[in-house]
């Protein structure tokens, strides 16, 4: 599937916020040694808790609007995955440890 422009500037804006490059290739979009962002659209954000399995220290997912937020607290609930907004803002701390 055809990665949307919502996703691709949010991405973009995030690595950039941690100082690193946007992986547009398999795994975790964004990986640095504070947090690691799988930015996800409302179609998508279902997948993102399986695609963060296994990762260390903070791991967040990246609405890439305020409905994917949504979606994205609910997924989440219950769980050591954070949330935060397309310009990186943590709405929902991870609690998972570094």
């Amino acid at each position: 599937m055809a990665e949307s422009r919502a996703h691709l500037i949010a991405s973009n804006r995030i690595a950039k916020k941690y100082g690193v490059e946007y992986n547009k290739g398999k795994g975790v979009d964004v990986r640095s040694k504070r947090a690691t962002v799988e930015v996800e659209t409302a179609g998508t954000v279902a997948e993102a808790p399986t695609q963060l399995k296994g990762h260390k220290g903070p791991v967040y997912i990246a609405g890439a609007n305020q409905e994917t937020i949504d979606k994205a607290l609910e997924v989440t609930k219950g769980t050591t995955i954070g949330v935060m907004d397309s310009h990186g803002k943590v709405i929902k701390s991870s609690t998972r440890k570094r």
